[in-house]
């Protein structure tokens, strides 16, 4: 195996990109885009977070979560209020449409991982996970859930 087959990088790359594309074509008909079906599928599970814990918790910079936030509140899948111990914060709740959208999303994860893990045994399965946590943790970038 040479170098260059030994790189991770390019094949992390090609299915972040490849996953962008199948989550935007599975969201399109729920007006949801990769980018928005991210945030919203953690707001399902964590419902009441602050935008600002929002975007530390996903790493992502407080202006792409203000434009994904947007969406997700313009098409009707939250409402933003300001917090009431801090009027500077915005605590994001879902909407009933977004809990009609949950299976959906769930499906659509659970699709992906299969394609995936398509041919994988159950112990491979589990060890890609596995490694890839790893390999996030060895990052230090990151924080909360990954490094428990």
């Amino acid at each position: 195996m040479d170098a260059k087959d030994k790189a991770i990088g390019p094949w992390l790359s090609v299915l972040y990109r490849t996953g962008q594309s199948y989550l935007d074509k599975e969201l399109k008909a729920y007006n949801l885009g990769s980018g928005q079906g991210m945030f919203l599928a953690v707001l399902l599970h964590q419902d009441g977070i602050s935008q600002e814990n929002l975007s530390a918790l996903l790493q992502i910079d407080k202006g792409t979560t203000a434009r994904a936030i947007k969406k997700l509140e313009k098409e009707g899948y939250i409402i933003r209020r300001a917090d009431p111990n801090d009027r500077r914060a915005n605590i994001i709740r879902v909407t009933e449409k977004s809990l009609t959208i949950k299976p959906v999303l769930k499906r659509v994860v659970e699709n992906w991982t299969d394609m995936l893990t398509k041919d994988f045994s159950k112990e491979e399965k589990e060890q890609v996970v596995r490694l890839l946590k790893r390999m996030a943790v060895n990052t230090d970038y990151c924080v909360g859930e990954i490094k428990q």
